[in-house]
């Protein structure tokens, strides 16, 4: 096993199990069982069964985050198929990003079109950005529930669809609709792409793949300006949006194509059995996204979340107000010269690739080696001096512009300097997410970038306002001082992000021993009627889960 060990002396709960309908079939290790499935045309792996997916009404609770996934698990797939795939995935990346920030070197010219301000068309910016971490509540939670490989395909139709649909935009209120639609659904391939990768590498290696693909997510703002400055300088910022409808297209065919069925269990697969209305119940509290939000009652996920949103304020501060800050500073006068700043940290981004999350691994395996055993939390070392860094940049950066300090040259050092760290960064934060509790890998990678693209959309949304108001080099001052308190929330989480997780556990564990010992117990109200067979009903109810069936119940009073 590449897990040496697992954290703590206590042992997690399996991953394989009886199923909790009672039909007492019991998965292998090697996953031949009668829940594993493959499909005729190859693109359905080997899957797993398990009843720890069910949610709140599961006949059978998890009483702890951490489950132990099979290492056969991450070996069902050659290595130049994975290559492939987080290729192809790293390409859809770039998509929402890319058109996030493509339009910010065309603002003044769409705005002139549609007979308004930049600050109205950044803000349609940021409601792309405030769409971006609100869609992730819907694609974590489907992802798990369907798998990956259908929920991309769907959305790489529709972001497809809504790429024409803005590229054809006759006026601004059919511009923001496209543009918010197309946030909706591009941040499926951000979120789905790292849970894949989750799926197929083991937690020492997973770091490298995912910096890999973190590289589109990240090149992609950085460049989109770059090219949106060289097509509004000798044409029109429509033909932006048309290049974007040929990269989304790509992206459909090579998903439907490419990318197979990742994911080793598909709770859908639990609800086979169940009656229609029960059914319905129990997938609702699978897919409803407020499974996403309460993911955050563990404090080592949000103080997670808050490291990675630090992060996407700084870098979103800096784009979305370069050719309002630098043009006038250094007296450019055309998109294209403006485009040109947005380089310097996307090579920052492209050279931290090969670096970055291959770091990370190598921390982790250090700490293996000095513990014995895997601890998530052990990986967020990697991330500590660079978000120190980060901060120290933005302060050089906002004050040298603001005294114009330094020239063009220092700007570009100092674009590139913080780009190059943000890839030591963003691995270490995305793999935590995904080693931290693996059986809901989807959902915590969800609530991560539902936190940071609000801060995005914030950033986005106020950049401009706030320099006009007090200066580039207050602005970021403040955006220096969250990346440090980034950096505070993720040195906390290292300290007692295992502890607080333990405890999470311990209170899950007592709950869900309460309502068995009322359901064994079973006493009688004064009416006759079962109040334990009640009590054990009510944690589904208040969470909208299904009404537990008597053969149900029945198991939980054997399994006692």
């Amino acid at each position: 096993m590449s897990e040496t060990k697992n954290e703590g002396d206590r042992r997690p709960e399996s991953f394989h199990a009886h199923h909790a309908r009672g039909d007492d079939v019991e998965s292998s290790r090697d996953g031949s069982d009668s829940s594993s499935h493959a499909s005729e045309d190859g693109n359905d792996l080997d899957r797993y069964s398990t009843h720890h997916s069910m949610g709140p009404d599961a006949p059978v609770q998890p009483e702890s985050s951490v489950i132990e996934i099979p290492d056969e698990v991450y070996d069902r797939l050659p290595s130049h198929r994975k290559y492939v795939i987080v290729s192809l995935l790293s390409f859809c990346s770039f998509l929402a990003p890319i058109s996030s920030t493509s339009v910010l070197a065309a603002s003044p010219e769409v705005a002139k079109e549609y007979g308004t301000t930049g600050s109205i068309i950044n803000l349609s910016n940021a409601l792309y950005m405030l769409m971006m971490g609100l869609s992730p509540m819907c694609w974590g939670p489907l992802s798990q529930v369907y798998g990956r490989r259908w929920v991309t395909i769907v959305t790489a139709v529709a972001f497809l669809a809504c790429s024409i649909g803005t590229a054809l935009a006759p006026n601004l209120a059919a511009f923001f609709v496209f543009r918010i639609l197309s946030a909706f659904e591009g941040t499926s391939f951000i979120l789905v792409g790292s849970s894949v990768i989750g799926d197929m590498y083991r937690p020492t290696e997973r770091a490298t793949a995912l910096g890999w693909f973190l590289s589109g997510t990240l090149i992609g703002p950085a460049f989109g300006p770059f090219l949106g400055g060289i097509i509004v300088t000798y044409t029109t910022w429509r033909v932006i949006f048309w290049l974007q409808t040929g990269l989304a297209g790509i992206a459909a065919v090579g998903t439907f194509f490419l990318l197979p069925e990742t994911i080793y269990h598909k709770k859908i697969d639990d609800l086979v059995g169940y009656s229609g209305k029960e059914k319905g119940k129990i997938l609702w509290s699978m897919i409803n996204p407020w499974r996403v939000i309460r993911l955050y009652e563990y404090p080592n996920l949000l103080l997670a979340g808050l490291a990675s949103s630090a992060l996407l304020w700084n870098m979103y501060s800096i784009l979305a107000a370069i050719r309002y800050v630098l043009n006038p500073r250094f007296n450019l006068t055309t998109p294209l010269q403006g485009g040109l700043f947005y380089l310097a940290p996307g090579v920052g981004y492209l050279l931290g690739t090969f670096f970055g999350g291959r770091y990370a691994d190598i921390v982790v395996r250090k700490y293996i080696k000095k513990r014995g055993m895997r601890i998530p939390e052990d990986r967020l070392y990697s991330s500590l001096p660079f978000m120190s860094f980060i901060a120290a940049c933005m302060l050089v950066y906002g004050w040298t512009i603001q005294m114009d300090k330094g020239g063009i040259p220092l700007a570009v050092i100092i674009l590139f300097l913080q780009g190059f760290a943000q890839l030591f960064c963003f691995p270490s934060l995305n793999t935590y997410c995904l080693d931290v509790m693996p059986g809901r890998s989807g959902e915590v990678v969800a609530g991560n970038y539902v936190l940071r693209y609000l801060f995005a959309c914030a950033s986005t949304g106020a950049v401009l306002p706030a320099i006009d108001a007090i200066g580039v080099g207050w602005f970021s001052t403040i955006s220096s001082a969250m990346m440090l308190f980034g950096t505070l929330s993720v040195l906390a989480t290292i300290r007692w992000g295992r502890k607080w997780r333990e405890e999470i556990d311990a209170k899950k564990k007592a709950q869900r021993y309460r309502q068995r010992q009322a359901l064994r117990n079973g006493p009688l109200t004064a009416a006759g009627h079962d109040v334990g067979e009640a009590a054990a009903e009510a944690p589904a109810a208040a969470n909208g889960g299904a009404r537990m069936t008597t053969p149900v119940m029945q198991q939980r009073k054997d399994e006692v």
